[in-house]
């Protein structure tokens, strides 16, 4: 990993020697040699790290100098850091000054060339000094250890498939295990006096949680149980936690109490006379006095109960009662070979590579994480070379790793590019079976200036991407959720044992905290030396003081409140402690306020504020942070406006500003923010607020937009002012909100959607609030790459345009459309005139899920004849989910509805049709 900082710091080097150049401009005086010297010194340490990272695993003499050269690299990181902020303020007064008179530039330029900004040149410079003197003295030692440079083709991260994981459609070699745990859960006896509890045990990576998931999701269980719930528990055995999240998981909401006797009285209730079965994966706790307070809990239960552990050690299993064991083995070898060669997918044929597939199987002794991460690895390796450099690798015969699984995933991890390692190691960070989101995940890797790019101008969010897909197919990451049928993946998380070796490899660098109601987390003594911690407050616990005295380097905080706890934090505090800080993610904190003291944060990059409600402004010192390059504000409706300096956020490239209602115009300086690429939300005002507020025109600069959003888009003072934003010279734009409220009518409101056309490449298209007749503009039926389509309380019109037409779209939601009495043939895009020279037609060809809601008028949805002459109309052939919410006349659905009998329905609110949320349908109408 000293690698990947190694190459920061140098590019650090590089671009602020390149800026002051351009610029022609100088922060620091006196230290020039110093500079000139850290930077040769990288460079010839450069060239040895390959030799280095891959000897300390068994050598800690290395671990401990590598150890001692992060360090140094992380300081001269935030001097370099510091220095570059500096260039930026002079970019900034630069510009501003441009138009001034050349008497006020001369006299800008004296004033900053005085005393002040001197001070601050010769502290960056002593800095550079001192560190200096450090670097050479780790320079100096790296000489005993005889480092020979490695030279490795430059590795860049794979754009392999367009898919981001492996779809394993069955597991492998359980079967007969899968058969026997489910008949021990569904098995009845009469003479049965105690709760029965099941064990799988078996080595880290054996496949224990793929099994008990496996048993867990089976239709016979899924029937038999009135209850099921599924908790992670790993170390510590935290019983509060456990009971917390038995109860959460009985009730489907949070829980806010904090007695653990409280607790478990409320699951009693819960389960009382119920068949439950209750997983609990992971266990490691030998003492029996920890389960009994649960286990007298679990006896309200019906005794045709079960609870399933999972554990690594059989001293568990006997402890807490096992009354059946499952000792799980290893894989059998056929089926090693075959999960392996699913994965590696090479030529069968090809005898000699089949061969030292073989052997490589044999070295993974059976287990299915190792077959999994090397299968992975050689995936897209066709050199024989790189296959024999594997099965010959002498990480195979380390002694030094902690389990037998970890070698395999060190050649897979060794085979990463430099950034790829920090950007796995930096998940250490988050806590076992922790739901990592991957938006957040990507910027918070940007923030810390992980993501590379040889192409310059390639945007880093596209990097970031790139980089996760890449981790996701060498199986460092499963349990994957998407949103319903979107095709990118909203979360994962990283198996038990890929987070312990993610933990082996930072060595306390990454440090998650647990506090709850009964005391703050006892941190350990190394906690100094973290550079990235998460902290996880449980119930009514109190954000730990110590923190406050503790870890002034921390680069990455992350506060993860449970379920609304308000944590007390004293941001003013925090700010002065955390001056290194990259990211800080504070979101559901019950924050009430942000310091004017949050400008001291200037290393800043990822500012999360979301969904803290109580903020009612944001301090103009917020805009002195150059180089934040996204802040969070959703969901902080209480906010009435953003600060007028925010141009000055030069770095800016997501402003995430969703559901902020009290927002009432953007500043007039946000039409410097040109490099954005996400604006969620661009308020058009009800009023004019003059020279403060930003004008609709500057959009058009906005070139490098992804995601955009208008709101207000009615209050425009004329239709055409909305052909300023440009939308259809926005090629990269792919996700589009609009929403139409304002002053217009509903003649002007279809004039408004006429001219507002996007470029073809749009993705997602959302219109709310739209006041026109009907929704027909010259350019839907150009978006060929559209596959989601939202219609939001378009009240007025009353019949559905012909989107059965839109080639690509996936999804499809129409919500309080109360006008609309009749959908038929007009919504298939089927017209009475049509040709076609094709024997066959289809009606949105690519549709999975289509939703109506709110549909108050609706009575009929029925199409005329679908044959016409030699043609056959197909009609959402892949439709897979039916919602109907709240339709309240409806009464009857097309005949294509019915014959899918596999398609999955959810009706709530609809008086002809029984309420359901199953695979079959039913009606309570005559017909």
């Amino acid at each position: 990993m000293a690698e990947a900082l190694v190459e920061i710091v140098l590019e650090q080097f590089v671009s602020i020697i390149r800026q002051q150049a351009e610029e022609g401009i100088s922060v620091i005086a006196g230290a020039e040699r110093e500079v000139e010297k850290l930077q040769s010194n990288f460079l010839s340490i450069q060239a040895l790290l390959a030799d280095a990272e891959n000897r300390q695993v068994k050598e800690n003499v290395v671990r401990v100098w590598l150890a001692k050269l992060k360090d140094v690299s992380y300081d001269i990181d935030d001097v370099l850091d510091e220095w570059n902020t500096e260039l930026q303020k002079l970019k900034i007064k630069k510009a501003e000054d441009a138009s001034n008179s050349l008497k006020k530039v001369r006299s800008f330029i004296l004033h900053y060339l005085g005393c002040r900004p001197l001070v601050m040149r010769y502290d960056i410079g002593v800095k550079i000094k001192n560190l200096d003197r450090k670097l050479d003295i780790i320079a100096v030692e790296r000489e005993r250890f005889h480092f020979r440079p490695i030279i490795e083709s430059s590795k860049e991260v794979e754009r392999q498939i367009a898919t981001s994981a492996i779809d394993l459609t069955e597991v492998r070699g359980r079967k007969k295990e899968k058969n026997s745990l489910v008949d021990l859960l569904l098995s009845q006896s009469s003479q049965q006096q105690v709760l029965p509890i099941i064990s799988i045990v078996g080595m880290g990576g054996i496949g224990k949680t793929t099994l008990a998931r496996l048993a867990f999701n089976d239709y016979k269980v899924n029937t038999h149980f009135d209850k099921k719930i599924w908790v992670c528990v790993s170390e510590p055995f935290d019983e509060l936690n456990i009971a917390k999240a038995i109860l959460e998981s009985l009730t489907s909401s949070p829980s806010q109490l904090v007695e653990l006797e409280t607790v478990m009285q409320n699951i009693g209730r819960q389960i009382r006379g119920k068949k439950f079965l209750l997983v609990l994966d992971d266990v490691w706790t030998e003492n029996r006095r920890n389960w009994e307070n649960l286990k007298h809990t679990l006896m309200y239960g019906s005794l045709e109960s079960r609870v399933l552990v999972t554990t690594r050690k059989e001293n568990v299993a006997n402890f807490i009662g096992t009354t059946n064991k499952i000792l799980l083995g290893i894989l059998p070898e056929d089926e090693c070979w075959s999960l392996f060669s699913q994965l590696a997918i090479f030529e069968t044929t090809n005898k000699e590579f089949e061969e030292i597939g073989r052997k490589i199987v044999k070295r993974c002794k059976g287990l299915p994480l190792a077959i999994k991460t090397l299968g992975s690895l050689l995936r897209f390796k066709r050199e024989f070379e790189e296959w024999e450099n594997v099965l010959e690798s002498e990480i195979w015969e380390l002694e030094e790793v902690e389990q037998e699984v970890f070698r395999p995933l060190l050649l897979s991890y060794y085979d990463l590019a430099p950034t790829l390692k920090k950007c796995f190691s930096y998940c250490a960070m988050f806590p076992k079976d922790y739901k990592i989101e991957r938006e957040q995940l990507i910027k918070l890797w940007m923030a810390q200036g992980y993501l590379k790019s040889k192409d310059s101008k390639k945007d880093m969010e596209l990097v970031g991407e790139e980089y996760f897909k890449s981790l996701t197919m060498r199986s460092f990451f499963q349990d994957f959720e998407k949103e319903e049928y979107d095709i990118d993946i909203y979360s994962c998380k990283m198996h038990d044992i890929v987070h312990d070796f993610a933990q082996f490899l930072t060595q306390n660098e990454c440090y998650t905290i647990e506090v709850d109601d009964r005391g703050e987390t006892e941190l350990e003594s190394s906690y100094d030396k973290v550079r990235h911690s998460m902290i996880k407050i449980q119930g009514g616990a109190s954000f730990p003081s110590s923190i406050y005295t503790r870890n002034t380097f921390l680069r990455s905080l992350v506060v993860d409140c449970n379920y609304g706890t308000d944590p007390k934090i004293v941001l003013s505090k925090l700010v002065d402690q955390f001056t290194c800080l990259r990211s800080l993610s504070l979101n559901e904190c019950s924050i009430t306020e942000i310091p004017i003291e949050i400008k001291k944060l200037i290393h800043l990059r990822y500012l999360n504020l979301s969904w803290n409600e109580s903020i009612k402004e944001l301090p103009e010192t917020l805009c002195g942070l150059y180089n934040l390059q996204t802040l969070d504000i959703r969901w902080c409706r209480n906010i009435k406006k953003l600060p007028q300096g925010i141009g000055n956020l030069i770095n800016l490239r997501h402003l995430l500003n969703r559901e902020t209602d009290g927002i009432s115009y953007m500043p007039k300086s946000l039409e410097k923010l040109t490099g954005l690429r996400t604006l969620e939300r661009f308020v058009i005002s009800e009023s004019s607020y003059g020279s403060k507020e930003c004008c609709v025109k500057c959009l058009e600069n906005f070139k490098h937009l992804r995601e955009f959003g208008i709101k207000g888009l009615g209050n425009l003072r004329d239709v055409y002012e909305v052909k300023g934003i440009e939308l259809n010279n926005k090629k990269n734009l792919h996700d589009l909100y609009v929403n139409f409220e304002g002053r217009m009518n509903e003649e002007q409101n279809q004039q408004l959607l006429e001219e507002l056309q996007p470029h073809p490449n749009l993705e997602i298209l959302i219109l709310q609030n739209y006041s026109g007749n009907n929704i027909s503009p010259n350019w839907m039926m150009s978006l060929t790459k559209l596959r989601e389509l939202d219609l939001w309380d378009c009240v007025n019109c009353d019949h559905l345009p012909p989107l059965g037409k839109l080639s690509s779209l996936e999804i499809l939601w129409i919500d309080g459309m109360k006008s609309v009495k009749r959908v038929g043939n007009e919504f298939l895009g089927i017209e009475s005139d049509a040709t076609s020279s094709s024997s066959s037609i289809i009606a949105f060809p690519k549709l999975k899920f289509l939703c109506f809601g709110e549909m108050e008028e609706w009575e009929e949805w029925n199409y005329g004849s679908t044959n016409r002459g030699d043609e056959d109309i197909a009609v959402m052939p892949s439709l897979e989910t039916l919602k109907l919410n709240h339709c309240l006349k409806l009464k009857s659905l097309p005949n294509h509805i019915h014959q899918m009998t596999t398609l999955k329905k959810e009706i709530v609110g609809c008086p002809f049709f029984k309420e359901q949320r199953t695979d079959s349908w039913s009606s309570s109408s005559s017909d």
